[in-house]
């Protein structure tokens, strides 16, 4: 038997009695001819049909049911499966793109590094250029300066060899000039030997002259040799004025006293310089340098002096306007503990109020040092306390949570209080204890009780 759907074109399928068949198929008669008899049996047989059909209606429903499930559950299976696989392909391609950037962020670190490491190697390659050719310039600089101070102290030394030659010849045409004049005066026809007198004068100022310059030379004590090549100069000198005044004219007597003089003074300024030179002294203009930059140096120093002085007293001032306000400003706002501080300095013998005697003066009126005091000790607890309770979430007063204003209490039994009867004693009726008077009592309860233990 196979069950026929409960409904046909959209309508309600009317109930099936017997044994379904096609629609072709040929309708049998009733029969006509039915006994009073067989009446209840056909009825129990249409009422069999009937839950036959609703059997197989019921069947078919749920197999249909079934069907629809079962499509409906491979169509979320087919959807979850795309959903699945979209999932897959969004994340495979997220990870592909994750790891492309990532490959691009390594290719550009590494490209990064290698032109960071590029850019090391060329600056390290600039500055060895540079080192190098800095050391080249400095070497360069060092030979051309060595070359200069080569080349200039040849051009000394030859300029020192000409001067020395040039002052030599000129020592020897001075004394050609005031040889004759002298050998005149020593001239005797029957003491020819005299003659020699002059040139023995001469060659002494000639031998103490290089004494002095070998004296130079090694650093010894000069001073006499020159001593005694000026008295030979000075003596030929003389010679030469006296006889030339008796027996020539005064030009050539001071003429050739000039030569016995200018001969072996032009030396003994060729020596002179040498010394100078060894010894270190300065020249006039050199002194002269010296003797500006010290007076600039002094000047600046001078200067420098009274900028400070200036300074000095700008301090002080300031410090006297700082000290000043400060007075005015603890004067105007501690009166009492300004006025016990001027009696304590004066009690003391100090003649302003210091730093010691205001600490003084402040605990002795307010009791704490400066910096505090009762207000600023209980506003500090207030603060301490608003901030614990911030920490531990909870009110000030002790609740254990905030509420808004707006917001009503919870309601409270109300408790009935009687009046009081006279003559009876209440809860509340007596002033209450202080709160020390109470802390008092609570210790003696409590060593009462350590001592009964």
């Amino acid at each position: 038997m196979t069950a026929s759907p409960p409904k046909l074109n959209g309508q309600a399928r009317p109930p099936v009695l017997g044994d379904w068949q096609p629609i072709g198929a040929a309708t049998p008669e009733p029969e006509t001819s039915a006994s009073t008899e067989s009446a209840p049996q056909q009825d129990s047989e249409l009422v069999a049909q009937a839950q036959a059909e609703a059997i197989r209606a019921q069947a078919w429903a749920e197999s249909e049911e079934r069907r629809l499930a079962a499509e409906a559950e491979k169509e979320a299976a087919l959807k979850r499966a795309d959903a699945e696989a979209e999932a897959i392909r969004v994340k495979a391609e997220e990870e592909a793109r994750k790891l492309r950037l990532a490959n691009d962020r390594q290719e550009r670190k590494a490209a990064e590094e290698q032109a960071a490491s590029e850019a090391r190697i060329a600056e390290s390659r600039q500055r060895k250029a540079d080192a190098d050719r800095a050391r080249a310039d400095a070497d360069r600089q060092a030979k051309e300066q060595q070359q200069t101070e080569a080349e200039k102290a040849e051009a000394v030394e030859k300029s020192s060899e000409r001067w020395r030659n040039v002052a030599l010849g000129f020592y020897g045409l001075c004394a050609a000039v005031a040889l004759p004049v002298q050998m005149a005066a020593f001239y005797d026809p029957d003491a020819k030997y005299l003659l020699v007198a002059p040139v023995f004068i001469e060659v002494i100022a000639l031998v103490a002259l290089v004494g002095a310059a070998a004296a130079v030379t090694d650093g010894r004590p000069q001073w006499h040799y020159r001593l005694v090549a000026w008295v030979g100069a000075l003596t030929a000198a003389t010679i030469n004025i006296v006889h030339g005044l008796d027996a020539f004219d005064p030009a050539t007597a001071f003429g050739t006293a000039l030569a016995s003089v200018a001969g072996p003074g032009m030396w003994d300024l060729h020596e002179h310089g040498r010394l100078r030179k060894r010894n270190g002294k300065p020249s006039w203009r050199e002194r002269r340098a010296q003797r500006k930059e010290a007076e600039r140096i002094a000047a600046e120093k001078v200067a420098e002096e009274v900028r400070e002085a200036e300074r000095q007293a700008y301090r002080e001032k300031a410090e006297r306007e700082a000290v000043q306000q400060l007075t005015e400003r603890r004067a105007s706002l501690f009166p009492k503990v300004w006025q016990h501080a001027e009696k304590l300095a004066a009690d003391l013998g100090e003649t302003t109020v210091t730093q010691a005697i205001w600490e003084r003066a402040k605990l002795d009126v307010e009791g704490a040092k400066p910096g505090e005091s009762a207000e600023v000790l209980r506003m500090r607890n207030a603060a301490e306390m608003r901030v614990e309770a911030a920490r531990e979430k909870r009110c000030v007063n002790g609740s254990s949570q905030q509420v808004a204003s707006q917001v009503l209490g919870p309601k409270k039994t109300r408790v009935y209080n009687p009046p009081a009867r006279r003559g009876v004693r209440t809860s509340g009726d007596s002033p209450k204890q202080s709160p020390g008077a109470r802390r008092q009592a609570s210790i003696a309860a409590k060593n009462a009780r350590q001592n009964a233990n």
